[in-house]
């Protein structure tokens, strides 16, 4: 297993509370690899003003892959959701997730995942689940062309109304009917949801649609901060055969700098273990 890091690309002006570190990009790559990362998870909000050569470029100078390109920043600063309730957003939403596709396959990032920008049900048209999943079908049918998949990741009930558990997720899966349109687990959503933490595991591996993680303590704060043991999750993960990233998605908290390393020193030790 492999770690990495959501960080926020340079065009996006606004603090989005869950990306870590801070400084220039070229900043931000430094420190995760001095830090101990693998990769970072890219949450940009319009990758159109971002400079990919650039970008890799850094990326290839400090040896990390893209582990991810996240979509949440889209809906936290633009208020863009595949389901937002003007069709126009929707619409410009979805126009967005084509280009994540385009910019993922453009990084070398295997994955675009989609979490709030989804969207709510609830303040959609009734035909909210079946629009969502008709949308999905069709990024999954342009991300397969460019060797990208998309990654549905089940959220808190106080923060999706879709999709909230891994056997949701699954169920979602079936009406999307896209080989290239899987799930990610959260550990934060994951301790609010779900009843054990081998069973959603364990599931989605089963079914060959875990294709990512996300780490936050039960507080959200960097792992070992909180009431999560995730020497067991580590160990559940090992058991599995999971070998994909485990990414920390967390608040930025005492500082973000000092969540992205403690992160990893804590997690880079259980599995080493």
């Amino acid at each position: 297993m492999k770690l990495s890091l959501v960080v926020q690309t340079p065009e996006v002006e606004a603090c989005v509370p869950v990306a870590l570190l801070s400084g220039t990009f070229s900043e931000k790559a430094a420190k995760a690899r001095a830090f101990g990362a693998d990769g970072l998870e890219l949450m940009t909000v319009d990758p159109a003003r971002l400079d990919v050569g650039e970008i890799t470029a850094i990326l290839a100078e400090h040896d990390l892959e893209v582990a991810a390109i996240g979509s949440g920043a889209v809906a936290m600063v633009s208020g863009q959701t595949l389901l937002h309730p003007d069709a126009s957003a929707a619409a410009q939403a979805e126009a967005r997730l084509g280009e994540l596709i385009g910019f993922a396959e453009r990084v070398g990032a295997g994955l675009v995942t989609i979490g709030g920008f989804r969207g709510r049900q609830a303040s959609a048209a009734p035909d909210a689940r079946a629009r969502l999943a008709a949308i999905l079908r069709s990024a999954g049918d342009h991300a397969a062309a460019l060797g990208v998949r998309l990654a549905i990741e089940p959220l808190n009930r106080y923060e999706a109304d879709l999709v909230n558990t891994a056997e949701q997720g699954l169920s979602f899966l079936a009406e999307v009917d896209h080989p290239s349109v899987g799930l990610l687990l959260d550990t934060f959503h994951v301790n609010i949801e779900e009843r054990s933490w081998d069973a959603p595991f364990r599931q989605l591996m089963q079914a060959g649609r875990l294709w990512h993680v996300h780490l936050g303590d039960n507080n959200r704060l960097p792992p070992g901060e909180g009431m999560i043991d995730f020497g067991r999750v580590v160990d559940i993960l090992h058991d599995i055969g999971y070998a994909g990233f485990l990414s920390a998605e967390l608040l930025a908290l005492p500082d973000p700098d000092t969540a992205a390393q403690t992160t990893l020193t804590h997690m880079r030790a259980l599995l080493e273990r």
